[in-house]
Formats: structure tokens, sequence, C-alpha cells
């Protein structure tokens, strides 16, 4: 991933900003600082670049947070004002009126970039599990990827037959009911998707996975269509299917 970007709380210079956002380093002095939110500030892109730099939807800054402030884009299924919101991995961006949809998905050059998709795959995103944690009468609460937490209630809490769920598991999110549709098991076999590292943007199959201390740590070998071998960190391996990914991805990635 990118390197860490440090500086002020509220303000961010365009050459402290994430190499990956497609705006000029020279032209501006000031980029825009993503609001706190579901994606760190290195791992998203913020609404306005989306709308102005990626999209063209704008010229100036002041037309792009007037679009915004109007309604006129969907993140995830729901209407976004804010023109510092963090557009990030795997969240579905949508042009009200347009019928454009469109996907944050890792990228082999651009790390992360808007992929195209159809109006049938707008209806879910895939979310890891970063996380587990034991509630109130022994429920399970999955904290996801995408900052969501969702609520696994079980009947019997000494023998949560419910709870199916490891962490770096994918689960299938309806939006914006986020009702969870499937389940990908991160297991050997599992397609996935590299989100990190040299090699971020990759697709390839887990043959093989090496754990020594930390489980987000465990060494990671995957394999592509070419038969190509390589390895990452389990903390960078996203899963996206069990015989075929569920989401389209760019060309790119398959190379």
């Amino acid at each position: 991933m990118p390197k860490r970007v440090t500086g002020s709380k509220h303000h961010l210079k365009r050459l402290a900003a994430p190499p990956f956002w497609p705006i000029t380093r020279k032209g501006f002095k000031w980029a825009v600082k993503p609001s706190p939110g579901p994606h760190p500030i290195d791992q998203c892109i913020p609404l306005l670049v989306i709308v102005r730099d990626v999209l063209g939807y704008a010229k100036t800054a002041r037309e792009a947070r007037k679009l915004i402030g109007e309604g006129h884009f969907k993140v995830d299924g729901r209407v976004r004002r804010d023109y510092k919101f963090p557009v990030g991995l795997m969240d579905v961006l949508e042009v009200a009126g347009a019928d454009e949809y469109y996907r944050v998905v890792p990228h082999p050059v651009r790390v992360l970039t808007l992929h195209p998709i159809s109006k049938e795959e707008a209806t879910f995103k895939l979310c890891r599990i970063e996380n587990k944690t034991m509630v109130k009468n022994g429920h399970i609460q999955l904290n996801l990827h995408d900052g969501r937490n969702h609520l696994i209630k079980v009947s019997d809490p000494m023998n949560p037959v419910e709870d199916v769920f490891s962490t770096y598991d994918v689960v299938k999110l309806a939006i914006p009911q986020q009702e969870i549709m499937d389940h990908i098991k991160f297991e050997k076999g599992v397609l996935a998707v590299t989100i990190g590292g040299k090699n971020v943007g990759r697709v390839g199959k887990v043959i093989d996975v090496r754990q020594v201390f930390k489980k987000r740590d465990a060494v990671v070998t995957l394999v592509t269509d070419k038969g190509e071998e390589f390895r990452t960190n389990l903390k960078y391996v996203f899963p996206i299917g069990k015989d075929k990914p569920l989401i389209s991805l760019p060309e790119e990635c398959f190379e």
C-alpha cells in the first residue's frame, strides 16, 4: 500500500496526497482531505476528486461540490452530500439519473480504480471480516473492512452453530439493505485479489498459507491463470469467489 499520509488534521497539500489520486501535483497547492469515515486516507479517494478528476462531471471544485450537494451521487445505495466523503475498496458508486455504476477495485498500476459495472452487480458489495467480537447475550458481531458492523444472532451462546464466519472471510452484502447474501470462506482453492503490496491488483487462486506468528502476517501463495506464482501477506488477500469471481475486474488484474 502507499506510504501513510501525515500532516494537518484539517488540510492536505497536493504534494502530500496519496500518489494514486488522479490530480495534478503542481497546478494548485491544496487537495481535498477526506472526512473521517469508513476508509483511511491512504486507501480511498474523496468523492469530489472522483466527480471532478475521474468521471469529469465538473471542471472545478465549486462545480463538483454543487453536483454532490444536489444529491446526484450515491455510495453503496445511499446519497452522499459530503464532498469529502472517502470512497474506498469495494464501494459501489452510482450516478443518479445517468444509469452509471462503478465499483472501486484494486488495480496493478493505479492501486485503486473505478471499474464500470452493471446495474445488477451494483446491488451488492463484498466486505472482508477484519475482526469478530462477542456482544450482549452471546451474539457475534462481525467487524468489516469498510467500518460496518454486522450482528449474527445465536440461539445458544454455548453452541453458536450460526457462527460460521472467520476473520479474513468475505461476506456478500446486499446494498443498501446490508443483508448477507453469500459467504466466501478463506481457504486453499479460493480466488482472491491482492489489495496491497507490490502485487496489488493481481488475481490468483490460493494454493498455500504459511503462518508463523500473527495470522494477518501469514505468507499466502497464489497462482494466476497463466500458472505464475506470487506471494503476499494475508492482510493483502481479499477473497472474491470460489470457482469464479463474484465481481468483475479490469483485464489488467488477470495479466
